[in-house]
């Protein structure tokens, strides 16, 4: 049976209509009236407002399109400025010279709104947000990791060579709790060093976290962060800590002598020693001591039986400032390891590892708007889980943001006026709309 295509003049047929839940959330925010407030260079009286420029950019992030010319096909759409309550959809020029404009104008502050909105958002529609148990103690995770962006093959400022060997940017992202949502975000060029700049991001880091939640904060960073300032601002904001140590030349025999000294031994297997435990010293200009918490292995024979003629030492040590037993430690820093999914998402859910501009300053307001779909999109995957009506069960504590999108956002819709009234008519064997119809009901 061949099949005939026909183009319906009375049907109005959208693939968005999970768009309506980005709405609702929008309009929890001071979104609007903050970014129409500023004042930006050669756009004083702009016949696009900032807020639908903002929005609509943020609506096509939350499809995972970050290329300026996707916003034309939507600038005839019914469907997306109704979701997104938008006066006007702009071109494409429009949204890429506006948000340059937005980037250049220091003083307009359109970072800073972003992210400040970001976190009131979540703390008004109290979002789930899951901690660690540590001891007697619960405390929400502060991730802080650099993720670099490939933008190789391309002339855009800022671009120069990351640590992975590849020509593109080094950005630094800031996620709280175990569902991972972006509470600070900085675009740095590829060169830049990860520990460059990173204590008066750390301090910034906690300042959103405390607007988002009350709970204890637990910040974890890699050995690239290893720095006496890091550890300083974490006393001075009166936040717990675990960031690894990075031993440079410290030779590993040494920290062998002093686990044999102070450590527990574990015998895993013949020829594996495995020992935990801490030590504790006093550095000047710190209120209390120091503590270092360290694994070390002893390895006289392989797993495959062969004895070795030199052992081989292997050497893991955490500065933190928790006091549970060290092993809880060790896997509480080990499960730092989840922000990695979280940069995947935003790189390649969001489609945002190639950034659109050419400019550096555009690409970092880019990163900032992608932070604050990313989060968007997060509440709307953890709301879905909040009941079991969703056709995809399973014992999961996350959506991926790449799961929201298929399933939520891209779900097909007829719109109908009647009675001056907005409908939105999903087919009958629609499995997702009874969640669409829930996600916005408590929203809106």
């Amino acid at each position: 049976m061949k099949i005939k295509f026909v183009r319906s003049k009375e049907l109005i047929l959208s693939t968005h209509a999970g768009l309506a839940t980005v709405g609702a959330l929008l309009a929890h925010t001071g979104l609007t009236k903050r970014l129409n407030r500023s004042r930006l260079t050669k756009a004083e009286s702009p016949f696009h407002s900032h807020s639908d420029v903002m929005k609509s950019y943020i609506g096509l992030l939350c499809q995972g399109k970050s290329d300026f010319d996707h916003i034309e096909p939507f600038r005839n759409d019914d469907v997306f400025p109704i979701c997104l309550q938008l006066q006007k959809v702009p071109s494409s020029p429009t949204l890429r010279q506006r948000l340059e404009r937005a980037a250049e104008t220091e003083e307009a502050g359109w970072n800073d709104i972003l992210l400040e909105e970001s976190a009131d958002l979540l703390r008004r529609v109290q979002a789930p947000l899951t901690g660690l148990q540590a001891g007697t103690d619960i405390y929400v995770p502060l991730d802080i990791d650099v993720s670099p962006f490939d933008n190789s093959g391309t002339r855009k400022e800022g671009v120069s060579r990351t640590y992975k060997g590849v020509d593109g940017y080094a950005p630094i992202f800031a996620y709280l709790g175990q569902e991972g949502y972006g509470v600070n975000v900085e675009l740095r060029e590829g060169s830049t060093h990860v520990q460059n700049g990173t204590a008066a991001f750390l301090t910034r880091s906690i300042a959103y976290a405390r607007r988002v939640t009350d709970l204890p904060i637990l910040v974890r960073m890699d050995a690239g962060n290893d720095s006496l300032d890091n550890l300083r601002v974490c006393h001075r904001e009166q936040v717990d800590y675990i960031i690894k140590a990075n031993l440079r030349k410290e030779p590993k025999e040494l920290w062998l002598r002093i686990a044999e000294s102070s450590g527990i031994c574990c015998q895993q297997r013949e020829g594996k020693k495995e020992y935990v435990g801490f030590i504790e010293f006093t550095e000047k200009g710190f209120d209390r001591p120091l503590r270092q918490v360290f694994h070390v292995i002893e390895r006289t024979i392989d797993r495959d039986g062969q004895m070795l003629l030199v052992p081989e030492i292997e050497v893991n040590v955490y500065w933190t400032s928790l006091r549970c037993g060290p092993w809880r430690v060790i896997e509480l820093y080990r499960d730092h390891g989840t922000s990695e999914q979280f940069h995947s998402e935003i790189k390649t859910d969001l489609d945002l590892e190639r950034l659109p501009s050419g400019k550096f300053a555009a690409n970092n307001l880019v990163l900032h708007a992608g932070v604050f779909a990313y989060n968007l999109l997060r509440i709307i995957g953890q709301e879905s889980l909040r009941k079991d009506d969703a056709p995809i069960r399973g014992n999961v504590q996350r959506r991926r943001i790449r799961t929201v999108i298929q399933n939520i956002i891209y779900m097909a819709v007829r719109l109908v006026r009647h009675a001056r009234s907005l409908i939105f008519s999903f087919g009958k064997h629609s499995p997702w709309s009874p969640v669409l119809e829930r996600i916005y009901r408590t929203f809106a």
